[in-house]
C-alpha cells in the first residue's frame, strides 16, 4: 500500500470503460475528477450512490467535476448498469483490481463476523493538477453529492 493522503499526487491509471475504450487519469489533466470506487453494479448501496451522482451530474459538471466510477465488474455489467439507470458518466471495469489496489480501495472487510477481502467504498476528489484534494472513506450513498459539496465548501 502506498498510503495515499490528501495533498499527494494522484497515481495515474489506465483502464477500460464500459465501451471497451481506454481511460486514464492523464486524460483529465486540467479538470477536476470525482473518482469513486464501489463494490458491485445493481446492488442497493451502489445503485443509490450512482443515482445520486447521476441526479446531480449536470451541477457537478457546472462546478467543473468529471465523474468516473470504478468496480471489478465487467464491461458488459457496466453497460447494463448504465442503461438501466441512465448513468451519464464512465465506469471503469477493473476485474484484476489494479486500480482498486492502487487507490487503496481493495482490502479487508468484515461481515457477520467473517473477514474477507473486497472493495472498500471510497471517493477521491482529484484537482486539476492531479493532486488528491479530498478522500471520502465513509460515503453517504444516498447523499454523496451534498457530502462532496459540504467538504469542499462549494
Amino acid at each position: 500500500m502506498t498510503n495515499l493522503k490528501e495533498g499527494n499526487k494522484a497515481p495515474n491509471f489506465t483502464g477500460v470503460d464500459q465501451n471497451g475504450e481506454s481511460i486514464s487519469l492523464d486524460q483529465y489533466k486540467g479538470k477536476k475528477v470525482v473518482l469513486y470506487f464501489y463494490p458491485k453494479d445493481n446492488t442497493p448501496g451502489c445503485t443509490a450512490e450512482a443515482c445520486n451522482l447521476r441526479d446531480n451530474y449536470s451541477d457537478l459538471l457546472e462546478k467543473g467535476m468529471n465523474v468516473i466510477g470504478v468496480s471489478p465488474d465487467s464491461e458488459e455489467s457496466h453497460k447494463k448498469f448504465i442503461k438501466k439507470f441512465d448513468l451519464p458518466f464512465r465506469l471503469i471495469s477493473d476485474p484484476d483490481k489494479e486500480i482498486l489496489k492502487l487507490y487503496e480501495a481493495w482490502g479487508e472487510k468484515k461481515l457477520y463476523g467473517k473477514t474477507y477481502d473486497g472493495v472498500l467504498r471510497k471517493t477521491y476528489i482529484i484537482s486539476e493538477d492531479q493532486t488528491i484534494e479530498k478522500i471520502f472513506e465513509k460515503v453517504k450513498t444516498k447523499d454523496h453529492t451534498n457530502q462532496i459539496y459540504q467538504e469542499l465548501k462549494i
